[in-house]
């Protein structure tokens, strides 16, 4: 017999806010966690702006923060998210005896996590110095010479994009399956379905699933610039992010952490705690079309909807609520526009499609995990969170967008789409647990 699998903790650390209902609250209020660059000097980039997660204390989350003082930002940011979500689900963290009624041996993780950030000082310091003018060529000898003295191990290991999972695991003592994913934005998306398959299939009881990523460093601005990817509205940041508009010019950078615990239900009903939301539907596909573009009708999108409805026994007109990819690139906005129409028919119009990345940014592989809790959110409170900055609606894209103010609407089926570079494409359906 399959398993139930269902939600039973959430934690998120994002430019939003650093818990789950500071996020909530910000995204009903439209607030926007957009803001000049302050990691580094970006002054000389096409684009000055970013989404940040600032202020942030991981001693506020753990009692123990020794263990993961030298991990990467994504790292740092999972810890805190993870040991949140842990504690709403009364999973205990930080113990090596813990009382919580789970088998560590059947207790995993699967993350959407990305690579840590290059220790840029000392990366082009090396570059600098190793360079030969004279033959007007790199002397190796002379960038290993610098990059040895001078690079830290330490930060050169959390580089891995499997290292926020080692932490997660060090702080909650699971010892089960344990993945890593980074199919670019689709990743976290990818890590809940593929986890919820795991509970299924009876190879694990608990999985803390989610995602993490920061590329706010100058490598990873550089690349998305130069992909000509990102918003360069540097006169206004806060309302940059613009998704289905006629002026938008691209997504914001961001960056942070979002967990959320998937379990059988029998385990959660086993220990008796609060579920929050269901998982009833996955659906994975590629493009096979370009890397960096999506395919124009959108067929990748389509499948793995598709896929998701399938899986999840259900039809579009079941759907209350999508949680679209909204990144406010040309491309995206009207691709994942038609791919709605073509699997939504008759009820496109009808069924409110919203993008918080208008408000939190694009963290990349974590923005499916966010998403979703935001999704589960729109649930638990009967609300759809708005797409802020829907001023100048894009003619030729004429969905329900639910402009610039949360809507109040009975919310129990909901669809949460990503769709990443390299035509990676990964949708998770959510429902309200019903015993």
């Amino acid at each position: 017999m399959t398993e139930r699998v269902v939600i039973t903790g959430m934690g998120i650390v994002c430019p939003l806010g650093h818990d789950v209902e500071t996020l909530w609250q910000a995204i009903l209020a439209g607030k926007s966690g957009v803001a000049k660059t302050t990691i580094f000097d970006a002054s000389t980039f096409p684009t000055t702006f970013d989404a940040e997660v600032k202020d942030y204390d991981l001693a506020k989350y753990v009692k123990n923060p020794q263990p993961h003082e030298h991990g990467n930002r994504g790292s740092v940011f999972v810890v805190g998210a993870a040991a949140q979500a842990c504690r709403q689900a009364a999973i205990n963290v930080e113990t090596d005896e813990p009382t919580d009624g789970i088998d560590r041996t059947r207790m995993g993780i699967y993350l959407g996590a990305g690579e840590g950030s290059v220790d840029n000082d000392v990366f082009f310091a090396a570059i600098v110095n190793g360079w030969d003018t004279e033959k007007n060529e790199m002397d190796w000898g002379k960038w290993a010479e610098v990059a040895f003295g001078r690079m830290d191990p330490m930060r050169e290991l959390e580089q891995e994009p499997n290292m926020p999972a080692a932490h997660i695991a060090l702080l909650t003592g699971a010892r089960g399956p344990t993945r890593s994913c980074l199919t670019a934005c689709a990743a976290s998306t990818q890590s809940v379905g593929e986890a919820t398959m795991l509970i299924r299939k009876g190879d694990a009881d608990v999985i803390i699933a989610g995602g993490a990523h920061s590329m706010i460093h100058p490598l990873g601005l550089t690349g998305f610039n130069r992909l000509t990817a990102l918003s360069t509205r540097n006169d206004s940041p806060e309302t940059a992010s613009r998704p289905f508009t006629a002026s938008r010019d691209g997504f914001i950078l961001g960056e942070g952490a979002a967990i959320v615990i998937l379990e059988s239900l029998n385990s959660a009903k086993k220990r008796g705690v609060e579920i929050l939301a269901e998982v009833i539907g996955y659906g994975s596909s590629s493009d096979a079309f370009r890397i960096t573009d999506m395919h124009e009708e959108g067929r990748g999108a389509v499948q793995a909807i598709n896929a998701a409805l399938a899986d999840a026994g259900i039809t579009y007109k079941n759907i209350d609520y999508i949680n679209t990819h909204g990144t406010s690139t040309a491309e995206n906005d009207s691709i994942e526009t038609k791919a709605l129409k073509a699997v939504f028919k008759e009820e496109a119009k009808n069924t409110p499609a919203s993008s918080v990345k208008s408000m939190l940014g694009h963290l990349i592989g974590a923005a499916g995990a966010a998403e979703l809790i935001t999704c589960v959110l729109a649930i638990r409170d009967n609300v759809v969170p708005p797409t802020m900055n829907l001023n100048d609606p894009d003619p030729a894209l004429d969905l329900d967008y639910v402009p610039n103010k949360p809507r109040k609407m009975p919310v129990n089926i909901v669809v949460n789409e990503s769709f990443g570079f390299g035509g990676q494409n990964n949708v998770v359906i959510i429902k309200r647990y019903q015993d």
